[in-house]
């Protein structure tokens, strides 16, 4: 039986040799921003469960505010419920606030987990958040002078690995992936959409050979442009393709198709279902002009120089304040990405240029004609 002393403290004895060879793990945070500068967006990292488990105790386990936040990352309907069955080994994306600071990015003050008796440091990073952190990052985050001693009860900040980088000179939401055994370079790219020389270089890896299991990559993943404004609490608002989030205080839902709407992000109400944050209720989100559009809603652009039916006019999100939502409308093309688009038709000077040009053709043939009789 173990004596109260013991009892307080944890020792990881052994283990702590034994996790100095694991090199694939130490893991330094994603590269985020200059080191003089300060940024802060929403990113993804890949939470793999060793056991079977559910959505509400993975909520739970990253300190989401809801399920809702879980649902949309991972593109599954609203009204799944919380004591849905995840299966061991399954894959499920985690959205979290990244903040980069001194050119490097992590989770935004958590997730925050309570040690228990049997913990240890490697065992909470192995085998609690699935290798997406090192022990010895845990160690940093929370200022443990000695890795091999915490306290039961303490509270330990996960620091997530994460950043708000432009890639390519595009905007991408950043995903932190765990490697794993017999994976590749190329089959990544594969599987997330992106190149494999764009991840060898994110990474700072020389060559292909240079990937190893068990680390933690970071994978851009594509993302819709908006026009959230940058002084709005949301901003840059980083949605991935296929998926949806909530904003401004959960009243405004917005989802990425990348292949629609030139893949811009499109944002309306959120559902009755949705709670609302800090607010008592929505505030309105009505566009002006003569449309009288509502967040969301389109009307045909009409023009006399265009007859593209895929114009229209929208009434788009622009951010939020601590008592209004922001709205413009604003002029888009609902035909899927690659569609030729109809041309304008012709104007009154062309139409003459048009009928010049076909009379003199037939001058010139029958020109032609008259020498070949003479």
């Amino acid at each position: 039986m173990m004596s109260s002393s013991t009892t307080s403290k944890l020792h990881l004895g052994g283990l702590f040799l034994l996790v100095l060879t694991f090199t694939a793990t130490a893991q330094v945070g994603f590269k985020c921003g200059s080191s003089s500068t300060k940024s802060r967006c929403q990113a993804l990292v890949g939470y793999v469960s060793r056991n079977a488990t559910t959505l509400s105790n993975i909520t739970t386990l990253f300190g989401l505010k809801d399920l809702h936040s879980l649902l949309g990352a991972n593109s599954l309907p609203l009204n799944t419920t919380a004591n849905r069955a995840v299966a061991a080994n399954q894959t499920i994306k985690i959205p979290i606030t990244c903040s980069c600071i001194n050119g490097t990015g992590t989770s935004d003050r958590g997730p925050i987990y309570k040690v228990k008796a049997g913990d240890g440091l490697d065992h909470i990073a192995r085998n609690i958040f699935s290798l997406l952190v090192t022990y010895q990052q845990i160690a940093a985050a929370n200022e443990i002078p000695d890795p091999d001693v915490i306290e039961i009860g303490q509270t330990l900040r996960i620091p997530l690995p994460c950043s708000c980088d432009a890639v390519e000179g595009a905007q991408v939401v950043h995903y932190g992936h765990v490697v794993a055994p017999e994976s590749s370079v190329e089959m990544i790219a594969g599987e997330f959409g992106t190149t494999p020389e764009t991840l060898l270089k994110l990474n700072g890896l020389a060559n292909p050979k240079a990937l190893k299991a068990e680390s933690v990559l970071d994978v851009p993943l594509r993302a819709c442009t908006s026009r959230v404004s940058n002084t709005s609490p949301d901003y840059p608002l980083l949605v991935s393709n296929g998926t949806y989030t909530f904003t401004a205080n959960n009243c405004v839902q917005c989802k990425c198709d990348s292949s629609k709407n030139n893949g811009t992000l499109q944002c309306e109400p959120s559902p009755p279902e949705i709670k609302v944050h800090t607010w008592s209720q929505c505030p309105s989100m009505q566009c002006g002009g003569s449309h009288n559009l509502t967040l969301g809603k389109s009307s045909s652009s009409s023009s006399s120089s265009s007859s593209n039916s895929c114009d229209v006019t929208t009434c788009a999100y622009t951010g939020y304040t601590a008592t209004a939502i922001s709205t413009v409308l604003a002029n888009e093309s609902t035909c899927p990405v690659g569609t030729p688009q109809a041309s304008s038709p012709p104007s009154d000077a062309t139409k003459i240029s048009l009928q010049q040009s076909k009379f003199l053709w037939l001058l010139n043939l029958a020109l032609i004609l008259c020498a070949l009789l003479w």
